[in-house]
């Protein structure tokens, strides 16, 4: 059996004495779900940055298809979709997608690319630059640069906000296709709709593991008030 795609052991990130994330262990295995929940500063974005090579850890090790995040060959397997949607100045919403497309070696990504801007409402928009992008278009455009390419990771920081309820449903079905392909997918949310669809629910509150399991409210709930999540 192959090794999981994401794996973290003894994981740690601290701030002059202040402990952002403290020994976390967790592996993802490939075509798996986790839905990655918890308060505001309880260690999400940071482990993600960690994942995504954005951050060194300052205890334990993560690996990435692995490679050590941040590497050519991890960058290479990893998609990261963060929660502030960003972009060139000066490349339009198809420059994007072509460009991240040829950058990573997608199959076909001229076909790709269309399929994408049409299930995602992009249409009308392909010329437009980030700047003239509403909130709710910069993520459909963000999610689109996420998945026109290949990868054996996908991260996602609240990957929902800002979309309406045709979008939400599109994403959710790109991420089941996401899964059946074989990716290992983590999704930092607070939506009760993201976790109830995730095979795996992994909790993180003051930076440490809090519960790592089914996504079972009743659990759940005796982990966390349930408003600490609705405003993660």
């Amino acid at each position: 059996m192959s090794a999981p795609p994401l794996r973290a052991h003894g994981l740690g990130r601290s701030y002059d004495g202040y402990i952002a994330l403290g020994s976390f262990t967790l592996e993802v295995p490939a075509g798996e779900l986790v839905a990655l929940i918890g308060p505001n500063g309880a260690g999400k974005t940071t482990f993600l940055n960690l994942a995504a090579g954005l951050l060194e850890p300052t205890a334990g090790r993560i690996e990435i298809a692995g490679e050590v995040p941040g590497s050519i060959e991890a960058r290479r397997a990893l998609s990261y979709l963060p929660d502030t949607p960003v972009f060139y100045e000066d490349l339009s919403v198809a420059e994007h997608l072509e460009y991240v497309a040829a950058l990573h070696g997608a199959e076909d990504p001229a076909a790709r690319i269309d399929e994408l801007i049409g299930r995602l409402g992009l249409d009308g928009w392909e010329d437009a630059l980030g700047a003239e992008l509403s909130k709710g278009m910069k993520q459909k455009a963000s999610i689109a640069l996420a998945l026109v390419r290949p990868f054996e990771v996908l991260l996602a920081d609240e990957p929902l906000d800002g979309l309406d309820p045709p979008s939400r449903q599109v994403l959710f079905d790109l991420l089941a296709e996401t899964q059946t392909a074989g990716a290992a997918i983590v999704v930092s949310t607070h939506r009760p709709d993201v976790i109830a669809a995730a095979d795996r629910c992994v909790a993180i509150r003051d930076g440490r593991l809090a519960y790592d399991g089914k996504p079972d409210p009743a659990v759940l709930e005796e982990v966390f008030d349930p408003s600490e999540l609705e405003g993660a």
